[in-house]
């Protein structure tokens, strides 16, 4: 059994991450899960939300926007729309867009088309700032 994990984190726009990684956590679309070396092979979808990895006894959080993870062979392949480091996160950005999304969505009702899209800019503001306090704690 491998002592590590081989981490690569993707997005359209670039290689984010390939580091080799003593843990991975994540948000699935069923709930948040962890990964250790010696896993078993899967593949499974992500939520808007936090994925944390343990390098070296030091802990990393990144906030995530959608996409997909597997595990094969103590490889983890994640590939996303964003990912965003902890200490990348603009809190006052964060929290702007926080702002513009509450703000659309006390206008809107269940039925209106945009619900879906001002939601998911709620959850990515919630989740960015999350992260980002993450960052401000160390």
């Amino acid at each position: 059994m491998a002592e590590k994990l081989q981490l690569e984190l993707i997005t359209p726009y670039k290689k984010v991450l390939s580091e080799q990684v003593d843990m991975i956590t994540a948000s699935g679309s069923l709930g948040e899960f962890a990964v250790l070396p010696g896993h078993a092979s899967f593949l499974t979808s992500l939520k808007i939300g936090e994925l944390t990895y343990t390098k070296d006894n030091e802990v990393f959080h990144l906030a995530l926007n959608w996409g997909y993870f597997e595990v094969v062979n103590d490889t983890v392949t994640i590939l996303v729309e964003t990912a965003e480091r902890a200490d990348e996160i603009d809190l006052e950005r964060a929290r702007a867009a926080l702002g513009r999304a509450e703000e659309a969505l006390k206008g809107l009702t269940q039925e209106a088309k945009d619900l879906i899209v001002y939601e998911a800019a709620l959850q990515r503001a919630l989740i960015r700032m999350q992260v980002a306090a993450k960052a401000a704690r160390k």
